[in-house]
C-alpha cells in the first residue's frame, strides 16, 4: 500500500474542511516530517513536530502518536487544544511528550508557534557531553551562548515534568539540548524552525566528528570570533529558512507528493 492509499484509508483529505491558513500549515508541517526523515532524523514513532493552528491559537497540529515521519500527510495531522483535549472528532486525549512538551510550550509561550523535538545519535551524544554544544564549526556559531539546557528527569509521561522544562527554556529561550535525551528547537514559522533544527543537527554531527580525534586535537575559535560569527547570523537581512524552504518543498515533491494530501 502506498503512503497516499494508507492515508486515505485512515481518513479522507481535510483540505476543504479547514481554513486556507490551517491547510497551508498542515502542508508545511507534513513536508517538514518528510524532509527530516529523508535526512535521517527519525526515531521510529517517538519524535514529534507541532505547529500552532494559525487562526486558532489555542490549538495545535501534531502527527498521530503511532506514525513515523515518512508517513505523515497534511490530512493525517491531528488537531488538539493546548490542554490536551481533542480539537477534532475521533481522537484520543493527548498524552506523553505531545502534551508535556509541545502543548506545554505552546500554551506557556505565545511567541512560539512551532516546536520540533527530536532524538538523533549526534544530538543525544552532544547533549550528554559535560560541556554541551561547543563552537567548533560555523554551523554551531548561531547557538553560541544562546542555547539552553535541561537536565534529564525521566520520560515525559507525567505532566509535573512540564514546569521544570519551561523554567529551563525561560521566557526568551528558543533552542535547547535536553541532557541525555535530544534536541528541542522552537520557532515562529515552520521554515525557520526546520532550518535552525538542521543547523543544530549539523553542529552536533560536526562536534562528534571533531571530538573523535581526541582531546586537544581540535581547534576552538577564539571567543571574539564566535561572538562575531553569531552576530553576523543574527543580523542577516532575511529570516531563517527564507532561502531554503522552497528547495525543501521541491525535495518533498520529488520524493513523494502525497505529503500534500
Amino acid at each position: 500500500m502506498t503512503i497516499a492509499a494508507f492515508t486515505l484509508a485512515r481518513g479522507k483529505s481535510l483540505q476543504h474542511q479547514v481554513s486556507e491558513a490551517e491547510w497551508e500549515a498542515r502542508v508545511d508541517l507534513a513536508a517538514a516530517h518528510r524532509a527530516l526523515s529523508h535526512y535521517g532524523v527519525d526515531d521510529l514513532t517517538y519524535n514529534h513536530l507541532s505547529v500552532r493552528v494559525p487562526d486558532e491559537p489555542d490549538k495545535m497540529l501534531i502527527k498521530p502518536f503511532d506514525f513515523m515521519f515518512e508517513e505523515v500527510t497534511a490530512s493525517s495531522l491531528q488537531k488538539y487544544c493546548l490542554d490536551g483535549t481533542p480539537g477534532q472528532d475521533n481522537l484520543p486525549k493527548l498524552k506523553g511528550g505531545g502534551l508535556v512538551i509541545h502543548a506545554g510550550i505552546l500554551k506557556a509561550r505565545e511567541d512560539i508557534n512551532v516546536v520540533f523535538h527530536t532524538h538523533t545519535p549526534a544530538a543525544m551524544g552532544v547533549s550528554s557531553h559535560k560541556d554541551g554544544l561547543l563552537p567548533l564549526t560555523q554551523h554551531s556559531m548561531r547557538f553560541f551562548e544562546r542555547i539552553r539546557y535541561h537536565d534529564f528527569g525521566g520520560f515525559e509521561f507525567d505532566p509535573s515534568m512540564r514546569d521544570p522544562l519551561l523554567k529551563d527554556l525561560g521566557d526568551d529561550g528558543w533552542w535547547m539540548l535536553l541532557r541525555n535525551h535530544g534536541a528541542l528547537v522552537c520557532g515562529k514559522t515552520i521554515k525557520e524552525t526546520f532550518t535552525v533544527h538542521h543547523m543544530l543537527e549539523m553542529s552536533c554531527q560536526g562536534q562528534v566528528a571533531a571530538l573523535s580525534a581526541g582531546d586537544g586535537n581540535f581547534v576552538m575559535p577564539p571567543r571574539a570570533v564566535c561572538e562575531h560569527a553569531r552576530d553576523q547570523i543574527e543580523n542577516t537581512p532575511h529570516s531563517a529558512g527564507a532561502k531554503d524552504w522552497g528547495a525543501v518543498l521541491r525535495l518533498c515533491e520529488r520524493m513523494d507528493p502525497s505529503f500534500k494530501e
